[in-house]
């Protein structure tokens, strides 16, 4: 089959590529319509690697995706072919000692699509569990199922972070993903949430968004705007979403006594942390690493429209431009939030 190959860093093809995938009877065989270029991927294609996942041989790119069910496994019922789904790219092993803790999201074994050595799913066709697969609702269209996915990210975040409703949080970052956890944390029950950033396009977009105020850093620091907001107290949650370690210079400043720092961006290499500070004020710390037992929480509240992820998707790329498309995510273009590349034009 075709496939948008990672041949290996700044090299990509649309090539003929084996992948082998059996059909289990548990499984399901979904025709590919929309997959989202998500900042994992092109970090790969521009670093082939992210911190111990190395690439080193030729991978297919692409996880945030939503399809056609074509063909079902015999021991499937929750499921059918003509279903429209969105897919979890994560697999763990159920009978780890993290599956049965239910943080599946870390079990060492789990197999996670586009990332090495894993095939992704920039090609027509994939096999996954029944399990992992989720039938998108009328309302859903395919560009939005292939948001789930990132905005899973956004809801495990927003778990992790203990909203009490009317908490005011902070999110560094107006990425994709920084977007996205704002809009989580709005939905948990936060009255209001700062977003930070030296993109004014995309602060402009984030602002769109009642309950969202954009802070551009090119005029305040975050932590004074949340001073002279907060009369000196600070916000309930910070959240960081840019994984630039320069963020991590000053992001106890903006937190309040007692209240909670919840990281999501991940930082290429370590960085410093200032512990004192965070003693200071009993800082609660937590950590997000993609999502676990959220997936389909995820989807029903996007299939309820209150959230609106449609505003986000900057441009659709057909798949035989999926090499520009990547070359465009590449650029960070200040006004692009997130692309995808649609497989079957045919499809709706």
């Amino acid at each position: 089959m075709k496939a948008l190959v990672l041949e290996k860093m700044n090299q990509l093809a649309l090539r003929e590529i084996d992948v082998p995938e059996k059909l289990g009877p548990q499984d399901v065989r979904i025709a590919i319509h929309t997959v989202g270029v998500c900042g994992s991927d092109v970090h790969y294609y521009t670093h082939g690697r992210i911190g111990d996942y190395v690439v080193r041989g030729p991978m297919v790119l692409g996880h945030e995706a939503a399809g056609v069910v074509i063909e079902i496994g015999a021991e499937v019922a929750n499921l059918k072919v003509g279903d429209r789904v969105c897919m979890e790219p994560g697999v763990p092993n159920l009978s780890s000692r993290a599956s049965k803790l239910g943080i599946y999201n870390v079990d060492p074994d789990v197999t996670f699509w586009a990332t090495p050595p894993i095939h992704g799913v920039l090609r027509p066709q994939v096999v996954h569990p029944a399990a992992f697969t989720y039938r998108l609702p009328e309302r859903v269209s395919f560009a939005e199922g292939a948001m789930v996915e990132p905005f899973a990210i956004g809801m495990q975040a927003a778990s992790r972070a203990r909203i009490v409703p009317g908490d005011i949080a902070a999110v560094i970052g107006c990425g994709p993903i920084g977007i996205m956890v704002a809009l989580a944390a709005l939905a948990g029950g936060c009255s209001k949430v700062y977003i930070s950033d030296f993109s004014a396009p995309k602060l402009e977009i984030a602002g769109r968004y009642p309950g969202i105020v954009p802070v551009d850093l090119n005029h305040a620091t975050l932590a004074d705007i949340v001073s002279a907001e907060t009369d000196g107290w600070g916000v309930d949650i910070v959240f960081e979403a840019s994984g630039n370690p320069k963020a991590f210079s000053d992001i106890f400043r903006p937190v309040r006594p007692g209240g909670a720092i919840v990281l999501v961006g991940l930082p290429v290499d370590p960085v410093a942390v200032d512990v004192p500070a965070a003693i200071s004020k009993e800082v609660r710390i937590e950590t997000v690493f993609r999502y676990a037992n959220i997936f389909e929480r995820a989807l029903q509240l996007i299939a309820s429209g209150k959230v609106d992820l449609k505003p986000l998707i900057t441009d659709t790329f057909d798949f035989g431009r999926s090499i520009l498309a990547f070359e465009r995510a590449a650029r960070g273009l200040p006004g692009d939030v997130k692309l995808q590349i649609r497989m079957n034009e045919e499809r709706t």
